[in-house]
């Protein structure tokens, strides 16, 4: 069985693939292949799963964008939502707004004075044009009425980097590729983009205690192909949602900075449709675009 994953081997979305599908090996006795195919913003990866046939063997590993790409692609070869069926939420893992150390504010109140006193002068980077990074500081932008100039890398890691040597000022990153550079005082976290505040960083707020109603998350979950018969779904989902109840489990993803969901797939479903809609209107204010 195979969970394909539209990321290359190491990162968070294939970490989570990983624990779940060795979990669900041991649990069924049937083997999980976790089979990495990038490119294309993850499209790649998820037209491979739509074109699979609806048997159960082959799953998709979802994540921000095939949320994000419903809107940021014009010309897609599938229609997410229609093409595939949803089989149960994993977990979300948050972001953390994070600050070069010449960039003087200390909180996010001071930050907003900041921006709007030095309209198109701080540089915001991601890893990519649409990817999460740069729709979570859109969504920012959005809500707070400021002006960061994009500056898109290919990838998390260099956009880290040119945070790191100040040639951007602004990243919204991964929790779990934060953490050590946040501690060894690298960079300033000023918020996590989540509605909770997380015990890797403790003492970080919530983007929300000072922007009301802002969220932002990586939401992990799994898909599989259209028609997959619903007794394969309700299967896969009943045991998807044992491996999360696991104690060494659960506590193996919050290691990760993130927290575990489950759920039914109607919840995961309505999720779906959510965020969907949500970055859709964040794409479309932010003019992103895609060669």
């Amino acid at each position: 069985m195979h969970i394909v994953v539209g990321f290359a081997p190491g990162g968070p979305a294939d970490t989570i693939a990983r624990l779940v599908g060795q979990r669900l090996s041991e649990r069924l006795g049937q083997q999980f292949v976790v089979d990495n195919r990038t490119g294309a913003g993850t499209n790649i990866a998820t037209e491979a799963v739509v074109n699979a046939a609806p048997d159960g063997y082959t799953l998709l590993l979802v994540t921000a964008a095939n949320f994000i790409n419903a809107t940021l692609y014009k010309k897609l070869e599938f229609n997410f939502i229609r093409d595939t069926v949803p089989v149960v939420s994993i977990s979300g893992e948050p972001a953390v707004m994070l600050v070069h150390p010449s960039v003087p504010a200390k909180t996010i109140p001071e930050f907003i004075a900041y921006a709007k006193a030095s309209p198109g002068k701080i540089n915001m980077g991601s890893g990519g044009n649409g990817a999460p990074s740069h729709v979570f500081g859109e969504l920012f932008k959005m809500m707070t009425g400021t002006d960061m100039v994009h500056i898109p890398y290919r990838g998390a890691a260099p956009a880290l980097t040119a945070l790191l040597g100040n040639q951007v000022q602004v990243f919204y990153s991964p929790l779990s590729t934060a953490v050590e550079n946040v501690r060894a005082d690298k960079v300033r976290a000023l918020a996590l983009t989540t509605t909770s505040r997380s015990e890797a960083l403790p003492d970080v707020p919530t983007m929300g205690e000072f922007v009301p109603g802002y969220e932002a998350a990586n939401w992990y979950g799994i898909v599989a192909p259209r028609n997959t018969p619903a007794e394969i779904v309700d299967k896969l989902n009943k045991e998807i949602n044992a491996v999360l109840a696991d104690p060494g489990m659960r506590a193996r993803v919050a290691d990760l900075g993130e927290t575990v969901l489950g759920g039914s797939p109607a919840d995961y479903a309505k999720t779906i449709a959510q965020q969907t809609e949500k970055w859709g209107k964040v794409v479309e204010f932010s003019g992103a675009k895609v060669d």
